[in-house]
């Protein structure tokens, strides 16, 4: 029932993400009527509803959603990982409600003080890692530790090929005397750590191919996501509108065509939708709002990913593994 569109997108993707992964059963849990309007003729043996009255809006507030709001389809798709009748919910919907829910329904790993958002940022390397990118607006240096163990064990989860991923402290410069008294602090506390530690990154280094996890508190990060978005769509429109400004041009965008496409499949954020709320003791992955049935289906596959790797379970083993001598 969530996002900018609602099940118009999110049961479409669900049903293509069933045929992609027969082994996996899918619930869809929403309004009967929605749900049925939708599945039309029918759904794949994989694929069962579940019927809630109630819809978490865009515009609730976190608290009176947690509150007033306990059949909807968010509180229910949660209390499903909690029963550990699902392995993972997806959700499109209120951020803040999301996040509310599932921390008061789930609750936080063993050794973890506050769960952070981490997603895909594109980068020469492929992609980067970021978190937090909005759960937190201020951390402490120890969260920021933990952050960094979190990102740490997922990436290395869903890659495989990064066995130690290397992990940077997002600063406004790469010095050892650069940064406010809660990135020096962690700085100093991620040195002794046992992970692949690289020291402070700066922004432009998100998108290089020097560092796999980037770590920073929820403020900096999610302006820093906006900016990209931002930065993104400026870019293709620019392209767009110089392409059209004369026949010439247009003739040019024939012969460029091919470069373009794949520069626009590189950074297209359909692609890296699918943003893990990590520290919680269930997986719950948020799709961005205004996905498509491609983006939310990229949502769900992470999902998938991240049930069959046990995240949660890793990060909880990593954290309580006593650092090398």
């Amino acid at each position: 029932m969530s996002g900018d569109r609602g099940p118009s997108v999110c049961v479409p993707a669900a049903l293509a993400a069933a045929h992609e992964f027969s082994d996996v059963r899918f619930t869809l849990i929403g309004r009967q009527a929605d749900l049925e309007h939708e599945l039309g003729r029918g759904a794949p043996a994989n694929v069962a509803c579940l019927f809630a009255s109630e819809v978490v809006e865009m515009t609730d507030h976190p608290r009176e959603a947690l509150r007033r709001k306990k059949d909807s389809s968010m509180r229910r798709a949660i209390d499903l990982v909690k029963a550990n009748d699902a392995h993972a919910c997806v959700s499109a919907g209120n951020t803040g409600a999301l996040m509310a829910t599932a921390h008061f329904v789930l609750k936080m790993l063993p050794g973890v003080e506050r769960p952070a958002i981490i997603s895909l940022i594109p980068s020469r390397g492929g992609h980067t890692y970021m978190l937090d990118l909005g759960a937190n607006a201020s951390c402490t240096p120890v969260q920021l530790c933990q952050f960094a163990v979190m990102g740490s064990v997922l990436a290395a989860d869903l890659e495989g090929a990064h066995a130690r991923p290397r992990v940077g402290l997002l600063n406004i410069g790469t010095e050892d005397i650069k940064g406010n008294v809660v990135v020096q602090a962690a700085h100093n506390l991620l040195a002794a750590m046992d992970i692949n530690y690289v020291g402070f990154v700066e922004g432009d280094d998100i998108f290089s191919d020097k560092v796999d996890v980037v770590v920073t508190d929820g403020f900096t990060g999610n302006v820093a996501l906006k900016t990209m978005e931002g930065a993104a769509r400026l870019i293709t429109d620019v392209l767009r509108e110089e392409f059209s400004r004369s026949p010439l041009r247009k003739l040019g965008f024939l012969g460029a065509r091919p470069a373009l496409k794949g520069f626009r499949t590189r950074i297209d954020p359909r692609r890296y939708n699918g943003a893990s709320m990590i520290g919680l003791s269930g997986i719950v992955i948020k799709s961005h709002g205004g996905a498509d049935l491609f983006g939310f289906q990229r949502a769900i596959e992470v999902a998938v990913l991240e049930a069959r790797n046990g995240v949660p379970a890793r990060i909880a083993q990593r954290l309580h593994t006593p650092p090398h001598a």
